[in-house]
């Protein structure tokens, strides 16, 4: 995946909102992927849920179609995180330390993320599109870690089987390649709104092309 560079000034405080917050996880959790995975899992949920909401009360309250299709995308983003949560934690068990870090973190960023978004759109979906680009860096340095033996490649949990349709034999290296995957397409697809919203921003509602960026 192509690192997509900053062309005005909203991408670079994107970009650098995005660096700030992965200068903490790398302080924290250093090496120890699965629990950053735990963790930082619990924060990525978060964007695709308030963005998701905010739409579909946008859409309500001008009584008009979704019709670019955002609503749908951003919440099924939301839960996709969520599920990475979930197998993540049968991996990973985080520690009490961690938990109440979730616990500061979550709260933190949603009233953070929500006023961004409410005002600033296009930064909150680039600074996605961002944190995404650096998931995949991380699960990427996860997966030489498991390659290389120096994290074992455990077998798969049940969770991560049932909701990617692997094999009965795979294993963690499978687990972190969907994952990966995953935040490869959650950060096109943000990047992909911000573009159209900076082309797009002038323009009202019901005239904006609808695109959905799945």
């Amino acid at each position: 995946m192509m690192h997509r560079k900053p062309s005005n000034m909203s991408d670079r405080i994107a970009l650098t909102l995005t660096l700030m917050l992965r200068f903490f996880a790398d302080t924290f959790f250093a090496k120890r992927y699965g629990h950053r995975a735990v963790v930082l899992e619990t924060v990525a949920g978060v964007p695709g849920m308030v963005a998701g909401m905010w739409q579909h009360l946008r859409s309500l309250r001008g009584m008009k179609h979704d019709s670019r299709g955002w609503i749908h995308t951003l919440l099924e983003e939301a839960e996709n995180e969520r599920m990475h949560l979930m197998i993540f934690m049968e991996i990973a068990r985080p520690n009490t330390a961690e938990r109440y870090l979730v616990l500061i973190a979550q709260a933190v960023f949603w009233n953070f993320y929500f006023v961004l978004y409410i005002f600033f759109p296009k930064i909150a979906h680039r600074m996605v599109g961002y944190f995404e680009e650096q998931a995949v860096i991380s699960y990427t340095q996860y997966l030489d870690e498991v390659e290389s033996g120096k994290i074992p490649n455990v077998l798969a949990p049940i969770i991560a089987i049932d909701y990617y349709s692997l094999s009965p034999e795979a294993t963690l290296k499978d687990v972190i390649i969907a994952v990966r995957a995953d935040e490869m397409g959650h950060s096109e697809a943000n990047h992909g709104m911000a573009d159209f919203l900076e082309a797009n921003d002038s323009e009202p509602l019901e005239k904006k092309s609808p695109k959905n960026y799945l």
